[in-house]
């Protein structure tokens, strides 16, 4: 079964290595490698012999760039499994970019530059004197280095989550100049988690709605979401991982009720969106995305264990209680320049 003009496309958006240094090209290898897991997944076994009977895990402690294989012809496996199961062809891009982002991510925990002085040095007159100099330079270079880090995972994830699940459930995710759901007013549009063309609904998706106070303005526009979704002619529906309630998850709850919208919660949530991907979609979302959310949420730790950073040789290695994390550093590293600006691939 050939590929149709929009499996190519999204292939070669999937393998394509984009303009920074940090891209990442999924050569052919590596996409055997996620069909092969594909296969597993599905027990479908049998009808691919030449693939090992068991791929290696996906999320596993080994790194993400080690995961491929080689010597079988992907692009027939490719073009049979699409020709087997019903929506293959969603089930690998979405596994694919989950994979890419990984590899991504690793790369830049690789080369995140160290701050500068220029960065942080200011910044040091609100601890001056609570450490030596030499300590507390140390302590600014880390802790920006952190926030750095920690900052880049949460575009990544940005451009990751909701269009995952967005595609699993036959939806896409819809940029504010793309959206068909217009502010009040109808001048603009508005970012959508997911929309979803055919039944006309739009989706706010969360993992979780915390008490926790995010800035008035932030919080206005997420309680006029519904209100926006039904003028636009769209039923609003509010999907929400995380059960724990508290007042502004049922404050939310009661705007999207108001406007005659759906609200998921929970295992209700859950149900609802494997119920909207279908039989192969659900297998994805539960392996690849529900049971690691779950199992991070449910070992939330009440108090943090110990941490040690330690650098040997330019790399880096985390203890987390007593398990170790070690990161090799690109020898390229430099320091950083400029100040916090976005990087250059933020947007690709």
């Amino acid at each position: 079964m050939a590929l149709s003009k929009s499996q190519e496309t999204q292939l070669a958006k999937l393998q394509a290595m984009g303009n920074s240094e940090l891209g990442i090209a999924v050569d052919d290898d590596i996409c055997a490698y996620l069909l092969a897991n594909i296969v597993c997944d599905l027990k479908l076994q049998s009808k691919f012999p030449e693939l090992p009977k068991e791929a290696a895990s996906f999320f596993g402690s080994v790194s993400p760039s080690s995961l491929r294989l080689e010597g079988v012809n992907f692009r027939d496996l490719f073009e049979r499994l699409l020709s087997i199961v019903q929506d293959a062809d969603s089930y690998f891009f979405c596994l694919g970019s989950l994979h890419k982002a990984r590899l991504k991510y690793e790369r830049i925990l690789q080369a995140q530059p160290i701050p500068t002085v220029d960065q942080v040095g200011p910044r040091g007159l609100l601890q001056y004197g609570s450490l030596s100099p030499r300590s507390l330079i140390a302590f600014l270079f880390w802790r920006k280095w952190f926030f750095d880090i920690d900052n880049r995972a949460g575009q990544e994830t940005g451009y990751l989550f909701e269009p995952i699940i967005a595609n699993s459930i036959g939806g896409f995710p819809a940029p504010a100049q793309k959206s068909p759901v217009k502010r009040k007013g109808g001048t603009t549009g508005r970012q959508v988690d997911c929309v979803m063309a055919g039944d006309k609904r739009a989706y706010e998706i969360k993992l979780r709605v915390t008490i926790a106070a995010s800035g008035q303005g932030r919080w206005g526009e997420e309680l006029q979401f519904p209100e926006d979704a039904r003028s636009s002619g769209y039923t609003p529906v509010l999907v929400v991982l995380d059960p724990t309630q508290n007042p502004k998850l049922t404050e939310l709850t009661s705007k999207f009720k108001a406007q005659k919208g759906e609200v998921y919660i929970g295992d209700d949530a859950w149900r609802h969106l494997e119920e909207k991907a279908g039989a192969t979609m659900a297998k994805f979302l539960d392996k690849y995305v529900r049971l690691p959310l779950q199992s991070l949420l449910k070992e939330a730790p009440e108090q943090l264990p110990d941490l040690l950073v330690q650098t040997t040789s330019g790399n880096i290695t985390f203890t987390v209680g007593d398990e170790k994390l070690a990161i090799r550093r690109s020898p390229k590293t430099e320091l950083a320049s400029g100040g916090d600006e976005l990087p250059a691939d933020s947007e690709e």
